[in-house]
């Protein structure tokens, strides 16, 4: 195999394959790139067995073939190579080696045969649907935030995407993230040809590798879906990945339908304040005191060990007294969600859930669990 690449185009394609595989192998072919040169393009696939991605990318194909090199050690040669050079790549199978050269720089790095790669087992996908990369991006991103760390709950650990009722009518394409403090749920319009669409539980690794496919918003994203497995793809990557092979829970029961206690609060200003004031709040419990009141907000934090902090802000709230406290990360990440002015958060008492909407959009919903201060 022998192939001319251009730099740009060389590292956009590497970098979304490395980024797929996992550092600490136990499988050496696992930590490699396969390439695999034909016509005019050259295609770079990486797997975890759990993800596969697969790049094209236009090149100068002198000679036709195959090989795998560790993806690490090539990112870090093609990005440390000058803007705008070319990178001829050529493999020796006999000597099982891949020559990197680019100006007066040569590397020789050690690769292993192409037939130990393995390559994911293609699948019949039920549902096979366009969407604008715009639409999955803000599904994705308002939701993520709210994904589960906690390995035990495993069917927590990702975006859960399923065809769901509106709150206007009609069906739409829905994502739901919970970690059993805090809950997202989005909606958008649905795609045409989604409405078979068999709900899955799309996991945080994918969610976060198939953010970098969704950044031109011209762009449209072909995606299929079947029980097992989900695939993403633009003209160029393709993204396919195992389901999370688990129930995600009724989330529609921990969304609160009749708090009635409301507050309209610019979001970037509240942001701000429950930033300053949870500074002086203790590393371990981060809680931060709403205490409302017509018309007035007041943030506070009293953290016997580091000092009290204190802010007041001018909100619209015309309910009866109430005093609330939540974890301040959670608060934050909420009120960064809000792409519009005005946060809306819903209370009913300092011991139930509170409900946050981004002004009179209904398609956007968050839940935040309070905790006693």
């Amino acid at each position: 195999m022998k192939i001319s690449i251009e730099r740009g185009t060389l590292l956009k394609a590497v970098s979304q394959a490395q980024s797929v595989v996992e550092r600490r192998n136990t499988i050496p072919i696992l930590a490699n790139v396969l390439i695999e040169a034909e016509g005019d393009q050259a295609l770079f696939r990486a797997t975890d067995l759990d993800i596969e991605v697969v790049d094209k990318a236009p090149a100068q194909v002198e000679k036709a073939g195959a090989t795998t090199v560790a993806a690490t050690t090539l990112h870090e040669i093609v990005r440390k190579l000058p803007d705008g050079a070319l990178v001829t790549l050529t493999a020796d199978s006999a000597a099982g080696r891949l020559t990197v050269e680019a100006g007066r720089s040569n590397f020789s790095l050690a690769t292993l045969p192409k037939e130990d790669f393995p390559v994911m087992a293609s699948s019949e996908y039920q549902s096979n649907f366009t969407a604008s990369a715009a639409l999955l991006r803000r599904l994705f991103d308002k939701s993520k935030f709210a994904i589960s760390t906690e390995e035990t709950r495993y069917y927590l650990n990702g975006v859960y995407m399923h065809v769901a009722d509106g709150s206007e009518g009609g069906k739409v394409l829905r994502c739901v993230a919970t970690d059993g403090h805090r809950l997202a749920r989005i909606d958008a319009d649905l795609p045409d040809g989604a409405a078979d669409m068999p709900g899955v539980i799309v996991p945080r690794k994918t969610v976060g590798e198939l953010r970098k496919l969704l950044d031109d918003d011209e762009m449209d994203i072909a995606v299929s879906v079947s029980e097992t497995k989900v695939r993403f793809a633009t003209p160029d990557i393709t993204l396919t990945s195992k389901v999370i092979d688990g129930t995600f829970p009724d989330y529609t029961r921990v969304i609160p339908q009749g708090n009635t206690r409301k507050l309209e609060v610019d979001a970037a200003e509240f942001a701000q304040a429950v930033d300053r004031v949870a500074t002086v709040s203790s590393e371990r419990s981060r809680a931060v005191k709403l205490q409302l009141d017509a018309d007035k907000l007041v943030l506070s934090v009293n953290a016997p060990d580091s000092g009290a902090a204190e802010e007041e802000l001018a909100v619209a709230y015309g309910d009866e007294r109430l005093e609330i406290g939540f974890n301040a990360k959670y608060l934050l990440e909420i009120a960064s969600q809000v792409d519009r002015e005005n946060a809306v958060f819903m209370f009913n008492s300092a011991g139930d859930p509170t409900l946050m909407r981004e002004g009179n959009d209904q398609s956007a919903v968050y839940v935040v669990m309070p905790m006693r201060v």
